[in-house]
């Protein structure tokens, strides 16, 4: 059975919530499932999941969220290999901060994909002056990715 590792990137609880929605629908397809709430990048690479899906929040400006930082940090401090690791992105903000909108997201799959990550899928970001309810965009969007590479 393939396994997804969830990792989380949250403020007040918005990435957490995508990520207790989205997870039955990866179990529905047959994935194993774990939700990292405070990801570390020890949880990212050993073992290094079939998948990684980030559900990233924004703060500040473009900043990632304090719970993140330990991954993010040892991401750009130790510059490890992610050759191999696939994975997937929803990116969350709120377009009336234009410069910073899905600033962490966006961070993140840069910094993944110079590591040697492969995307799989397209981004989504969520912008939360459209779409209050980060899970509406999500869903829809998790399982139209699931149709496309499982």
């Amino acid at each position: 059975m393939p396994d997804v590792g969830i990792y989380v990137a949250t403020v007040y609880g918005g990435a957490l919530d995508v990520a207790e929605q989205i997870a039955p629908l990866f179990e529905s397809e047959g994935y194993g499932v774990k939700i990292h709430e405070t990801p570390t990048l020890e949880t990212l690479v050993d073992p290094q999941p079939d998948l990684a899906l980030f559900c990233i929040s924004t703060t500040g400006r473009g900043d990632y969220p304090g719970n993140f930082t330990g991954l993010s940090s040892a991401l750009e401090q130790q510059r490890p290999s992610l050759q191999g690791l696939r994975y997937a992105l929803i990116a969350m903000g709120d377009s009336s901060y234009e410069e910073s909108f899905c600033g962490a997201g966006r961070r993140l799959d840069e910094l993944l994909t110079t590591l040697g990550a492969s995307r799989v899928g397209e981004r989504l970001e969520v912008d939360a002056s459209e779409t209050p309810m980060a899970d509406d965009a999500a869903l829809p969007w998790a399982e139209q990715w699931l149709e496309a590479h499982s």
